[in-house]
């Protein structure tokens, strides 16, 4: 999983603490823009904040932290086996990266190893509007086989706190992830 620095960092918060109560293993790499958006849109002001905020105790137990800095890192190679990737949020900026090919810094060449090793790589992007250039980036992503999942949550379950908007997203990801939730009511199902 990485964080970048588009704004969204309670979407990157929400979807490592769900993967964590889902006992599920994470490769966590935050770039430097994503630690500055966490310490602008949350009281996470670092690792130790983003620990805290996630459960200690699984991060202790599932997370291994990546320097974004270290192309040389484990989740660089295809031999280091990985169920896929996630970016979240993600920036336009690494999405323009990733969709050249141009692997500047461990979240983007963990992408493109998610790429051509074809492992689902899931793209949650925060930008509106889009430029030309932004819907091209993610027309190429998403032929090289990525998702792009813009964080555009629904309305239909009726939120009332910002929370419940912040859930539908992460959901909706995990659904992609294939990890099992309900965090947000789906279409058609009975409220709980």
């Amino acid at each position: 999983m990485a964080i970048t620095g588009a704004s969204g960092a309670p979407y990157g918060i929400r979807l490592l603490e769900q993967l964590l109560v889902a006992e599920r293993r994470v490769s966590l790499i935050v770039s430097s823009h994503g630690f500055r958006l966490l310490r602008t849109e949350s009281e996470v002001g670092d690792l130790a904040g983003l620990r805290a905020a996630v459960g200690a105790e699984r991060f202790d137990r599932l997370v291994t932290v990546y320097d974004d800095g270290d192309r040389g890192a484990a989740p660089a190679s295809g031999s280091s086996l990985a169920g896929g990737m996630v970016i979240c949020p993600c920036s336009m900026g690494t999405l323009a990266s990733i969709a050249a090919g141009t692997s500047r810094s461990l979240v983007e060449r963990a992408a493109d190893v998610a790429l051509k090793e074809r492992r689902p790589l899931l793209m949650v992007t925060r930008e509106t509007p889009l430029s030309l250039i932004h819907l091209e980036n993610m027309r190429r992503v998403t032929l090289a086989g990525a998702t792009v999942m813009p964080a555009a949550p629904g309305f239909y379950h009726r939120p009332s706190e910002i929370g419940e908007l912040v859930d539908f997203i992460v959901a909706r990801a995990l659904d992609h992830l294939g990890v099992p939730n309900s965090l947000a009511p789906r279409w058609g199902e009975p409220e709980a």
